[in-house]
Formats: structure tokens, C-alpha cells, sequence
């Protein structure tokens, strides 16, 4: 069959109008790359900003980017020290994360990427070629505060082991932080599987819940240690959460089973909870608790009032906190506090701050000590 030469035309004006239209092609990015020696190469697209620079939690100040003639901003760090890192760009005053990179940071007062370094030899957040549990997002009724979701790691072996059950550990996040963020970023499912593995954990039960009694308590209310939420998020976890973690999962029902921990915020909130529960929780441990000298008597008033209880019902009262840690002086004032009492529990300093790669560290020094 012959093509009219009017078709041809048609087709060739088709074609022209086609490629005009089409956007401008941006160019590939990868961000963050990770080098064999540890340095990090990051980049971002914004042919139009007038200056990017990179903000990560293992630089004490944020590094500049250049841009090139395709409008990709980049730097590449010096080596870093292995582990998991929060970062972000600021581009043009407004921080944002970064679009490239998939490994969110899940919060609710910013916007961060996560980047990790894993060197050459596996840390104990890093996944391995280890049986892995399983992480179930559920959600339990509250009359209060409605649907409410809550994250729930099964050790390796729980579907294959029906007639087993299992002590749980309760852990909250930290102020802003949201119900994924232990997963996400405190890696606490691929600890558990490799202490599991290694034969230094004994499987658990993990629960993770939103730790803000939203909507009753604004989002933007402060620290999730903050009274008011306390008393909100009590009724909740006692009266909703736990009973529906023990009807729908195999749980060893006693203090001797059961362990609470939480970082700063959420680690106020495991201590208000749990050294005033000592008949419910054997376990105790604050990964840098928030809480202030004015709120110890009150906070603790149950824990404080019979102190030989206290001490007999836990086998583990347990403070971890980093030596630049905003929380690190009250932290030490709130130990002298214990030490005058004579209420018995270990501590940890490390290096560091406010940070979830102490967070990560502190849940793998734990994990071991917990059901034995």
C-alpha cells in the first residue's frame, strides 16, 4: 500500500510537535554512594538553587555541595565510621531528604534520609545471613484515641512453633519519632535476629506502638514524657495495647516475661511506666530517658515509696546515656537520686549524643541481659 505524501507530512509534524513537547531529561543521580573506603559520595538535583549543602549526623557542621553544568549538586566526606546515619540536604535554607534515596527516617517533626556504612566486617544492626523474624504492622482498638498501630516483630521460629510462647519486650520511640522508627532505624528486628542467631538473645516477642496519645494529646505537645501524655498513653497501654498483644499473640503472662524500654522521650515514658509496675515488668531499661529534676519524686513516686519492692521485683533497672547528650546531667543527678535511695540498677556512658546510633547499641547490650 502507498502512503500519500500528506500522511508522510502529517506524521513528520506529529513527530516534531511530540520531542517539543516532551520535559527537559534530568540526569541520573545515585545518592548516597558508598565507597569501598568508607567515604560517602551524595547528590541532589536543583539546577535552579542558589546553594545545597549536607547535613549528617557524623559531620559536627554541614558540608557545601558544588554544583555541575547539569545542575547535580554533590560531596563526597572523608572515610566514616560504619553504622547507620540521619541525614539531609538544605537547599536554599529548607531542608528536605533525599529523593534518591528510599531509606526514610520515620518522624514527625522532620524530613531526613538514612544512610548506611556497613565496612568490612558485619555490626550487629547490619543484616546477615541469619533465619529472620518476621515485622507485622497491626492495628488495636482504643475508645479513647481510636485505631491505633503498632508494630510487632516475631522471633525467627514463631510460625513453625505453635505450641511455644514467648516473653515480650515493649519498646518505645522517642519524641517525634513514629512506630516504624525502631525498625527503620534502630535496626531492633536485625539485632534481635543476629543476638538469636549468635545464641547471646533468647527469642522475644518485640512490640512497638505509637508511643503519642494522639488526638487527645497535640502532636505538637512536647515530649511524649510530658504528664499530661502520660496519663493518656497509660490508659492505653495497659488497658488497650497490652490485652491485645496477650489475646493475639503467644505471650508468657508475668513481670518475669515481660521488659520495657525506651529512648528519650519514649525512655521517660518506659521509667513512669515501668518502675511504677515492678509487679508487671521485671525489665527496666532507659536508653537516654527524658525527664527533668522537677519530675523525679512525682514520676517515680510508686518505685520510691516502697523501695525494697522496687528492688526485689526487678532483675534489671538499666540507664544507658551518651557523654554529650543533652540529657546527660540529669541523667547523673537522677542516678545520685537512685544511689541515695539505695535502688539498684546498672548505667552505661558512652561516647556520643542524642543519637540512634547509641540507641542501636544500647538495645544490643540489653538484649542479652533480658529473660535469664
Amino acid at each position: 500500500m502507498k502512503i500519500q505524501p500528506i500522511y508522510l507530512l502529517l506524521f513528520a509534524i506529529l513527530c516534531v510537535s511530540s520531542a517539543m513537547g516532551q520535559p527537559t531529561s534530568r540526569p541520573v543521580i545515585v545518592s548516597p554512594e558508598v565507597h569501598p573506603d568508607n567515604s560517602v559520595t551524595f547528590r541532589f538535583y536543583a539546577p535552579a538553587a542558589k546553594e545545597v549543602k549536607l547535613s549528617a549526623q557524623f559531620e559536627k557542621s554541614p558540608l557545601a555541595m558544588t554544583k555541575d553544568d547539569k545542575g547535580v549538586w554533590s560531596v563526597t566526606t572523608v572515610p566514616v565510621k560504619p553504622d547507620m546515619y540521619p541525614y539531609a540536604f538544605n537547599v536554599d535554607g529548607i531542608s528536605v531528604a533525599d529523593p534518591t534515596n528510599s531509606a526514610l527516617f520515620p518522624n514527625e517533626g522532620f524530613q531526613n534520609s538514612v544512610v548506611e556504612i556497613t565496612g568490612n566486617t558485619p555490626l550487629v544492626h547490619t543484616l546477615q545471613n541469619v533465619p529472620h523474624g518476621t515485622v507485622s504492622y497491626r492495628y488495636y482498638r482504643s475508645a479513647e484515641l481510636g485505631t491505633r498501630p503498632v508494630v510487632v516483630y516475631t522471633p525467627a521460629g514463631y510460625e513453625s512453633n505453635p505450641k511455644t510462647s514467648y516473653p515480650v519486650l515493649y519498646l518505645l520511640h522517642g519524641t517525634t519519632d513514629t512506630e516504624e522508627t525502631w525498625t527503620k532505624v534502630g535496626r531492633a528486628n536485625v539485632i534481635l535476629d543476629n543476638l538469636i542467631a549468635q545464641g547471646k538473645a533468647k527469642p522475644m516477642i518485640i512490640v512497638m506502638p505509637y508511643g503519642r496519645a494522639y488526638p487527645v494529646i497535640s502532636k505538637s505537645s512536647g515530649s511524649l514524657r510530658n504528664w499530661d501524655n502520660l496519663q493518656e498513653f497509660k490508659k492505653d497501654f495497659f488497658g488497650n495495647l497490652m490485652p491485645f498483644i496477650e489475646k493475639n499473640y503467644r505471650t508468657l503472662n508475668d513481670k518475669n516475661n515481660r521488659a520495657i524500654a525506651g529512648f528519650s522521650g519514649g525512655g521517660g515514658t518506659t521509667l513512669y511506666f515501668g518502675l511504677n509496675n515492678s509487679d508487671q515488668f521485671a525489665y527496666v531499661c532507659g536508653f537516654a530517658p527524658g525527664m527533668l529534676k522537677n519530675e523525679f519524686d512525682r514520676n517515680n513516686e510508686t518505685a520510691f515509696k516502697n523501695i525494697e519492692q522496687t528492688n526485689k521485683n526487678l532483675k534489671l533497672f538499666w540507664i544507658g546515656v551518651g557523654k554529650e547528650d543533652g540529657l546527660y546531667a540529669v541523667n547523673q543527678e537522677y542516678m545520685q537520686v537512685l544511689d541515695q535511695k539505695k535502688i539498684k540498677y546498672e548505667s552505661l556512658f558512652t561516647d556520643g549524643g542524642h543519637t540512634w546510633m547509641n540507641v542501636k547499641h544500647y538495645l544490643s547490650v540489653i538484649a542479652p541481659k533480658l529473660f535469664k
